[in-house]
């Protein structure tokens, strides 16, 4: 018997003294829907479930991806400091000029697009995440912990800081209450 055979075979029908009273009939195919619904009802919980697993995967791979990328430009830009350390030295010693200052110029300018800035200023309050203190230098006026002077300059991409200042820093000017103190320390004697 071919498989035609079988789809094609009519479904013998209840002899008389079987017929199904129509209430019956009507339950019987109230089964039947209920049974197709909570199937459809399955298939579309799983359609579901995948289309949530497929949208999390999606996202996952997005910003992973997202993440290697950015990985990716911190590391060539950090490869580069030390050429940019060394464009700048040599500006500020007037050794740049001509078509080496046009080709450090747009290196600097891919650098900053690509969201590279640099920081670190005389008179900027010290902040240990971001400056790595190599001396202690007095600045006449401090206020507060700063930066006295900078050795190198820091750099970071964004937020995230790829190499820390390296800065002098300066404590606020206590001259003025040691000097106060002394002076009652000699009274006292």
């Amino acid at each position: 018997m071919s498989t035609d055979d079988v789809t094609t075979t009519p479904t013998p029908q209840p002899a008389a003294d079987e017929v199904l009273a129509p209430e019956a009939q009507l339950e019987a195919l109230r089964d039947q829907v209920a049974q197709l619904e909570s199937r459809l009802a399955e298939r579309t919980e799983d359609l579901q479930r995948l289309q949530a697993e497929y949208i999390n995967y999606k996202r996952r791979v997005d910003r992973d991806r997202d993440l290697a990328r950015r990985a990716g430009k911190e590391q060539i830009l950090t490869d580069l400091l030390p050429a940019l350390d060394a464009i700048q030295l040599a500006d500020q010693h007037g050794e740049l000029d001509g078509p080496f200052k046009m080709l450090a110029d747009q290196i600097s300018a891919v650098a900053a697009r690509h969201g590279l800035s640099s920081y670190g200023q005389v008179g900027d309050q010290f902040d240990p995440t971001l400056h790595e203190a190599l001396m202690q230098l007095p600045m006449s006026g401090a206020t507060k912990t700063c930066v006295s002077q900078v050795m190198q300059p820091g750099h970071r991409i964004h937020d995230k800081v790829l190499r820390p200042a390296r800065v002098a820093v300066s404590e606020p000017d206590t001259q003025q209450p040691a000097t106060e103190s002394s002076t009652h320390g000699d009274e006292e004697r």
